[in-house]
């Protein structure tokens, strides 16, 4: 529910034909995706493969030589767009500011912005924190949070806008395993719980099998498959087999 008491509803994206070249080296090569409204889709792929470009083109940061991103139909690039619809992204390294105390770092945007009242954006950003599991970190420096915690509060941070789309670049980046599965959790019950549209780059395949309703793998600029969680693990290509089954093979000792 939003704060009108409505239930909020996530957005659809459409990516068509996307290339982008740094020089001469073609990063993306024609991408084509559809993401639901209100489903968690996830784009995996190994470092390098270009996930986390096409996510800063999705978000608008960047612009593609060729192809087109569109939200609900409409195209990113439309002014209309831009303050129609409600997008957030997660940075990979939270991005929290050091010299703001947690609750200054979620309500940031509102306060800077002059949206609400100084007493509203405390509300709004108590309530976000304890969504996130964080009540009463409001008051505490983002140096005294562990690295979940300090991912959490940037997901509180997004969450203030009320997204129809949030975009994660990377979010277990640097975690520990139990760190990365309450990340994974928290994403999950997030998309259940408002309905918005979450897009999850990462190379994580324990997050992507864990949470996602679709999942795009990608390899050198290209989509080289898309589908259910079970659809991708089923796959014959060998790319997608090796990726998915990597694992470190310990030598016998001589």
């Amino acid at each position: 529910m939003n704060d009108n008491g409505t239930t909020q509803h996530g957005v659809s994206v459409q990516v068509r034909g996307i290339r982008r070249s740094y020089g001469a080296q073609e990063v993306l090569k024609g991408i084509d995706l559809d993401v639901r409204p209100g489903e968690i889709f996830v784009i995996m792929g190994a470092s390098g493969s270009g996930k986390s470009v096409l996510l800063r083109h999705i978000i608008g940061l960047e612009a593609p030589d060729e192809g087109e991103i569109l939200i609900n139909g409409e195209s990113i690039h439309s002014v209309d767009v831009a303050s129609k619809y409600r997008m957030a992204l997660v940075f990979q390294s939270g991005a929290l500011l050091n010299s703001l105390t947690v609750g200054d770092n979620v309500g940031l945007y509102l306060s800077e912005h002059r949206l609400k009242s100084p007493d509203e954006i405390r509300k709004i950003v108590l309530d976000k924190l304890e969504v996130v599991g964080l009540k009463g970190t409001e008051d505490k420096l983002p140096s005294e949070l562990s690295g979940g915690m300090r991912k959490r509060a940037a997901i509180a941070r997004a969450l203030v806008i009320e997204p129809e789309l949030i975009l994660y670049d990377e979010p277990t980046s640097e975690l520990d395993p139990v760190s990365s599965v309450v990340i994974g959790e928290e994403i999950y019950k997030l998309n259940k719980r408002i309905g918005v549209t979450s897009l999850v780059v990462s190379h994580d395949r324990d997050l992507a099998f864990g949470i996602a309703d679709r999942i795009a793998v990608m390899h050198e600029g290209e989509i080289v498959a898309l589908g259910s969680t079970d659809e991708v693990k089923r796959s014959h290509n060998p790319i997608i087999r090796k990726f998915i089954h990597a694992d470190f093979k310990r030598q016998p000792k001589a």
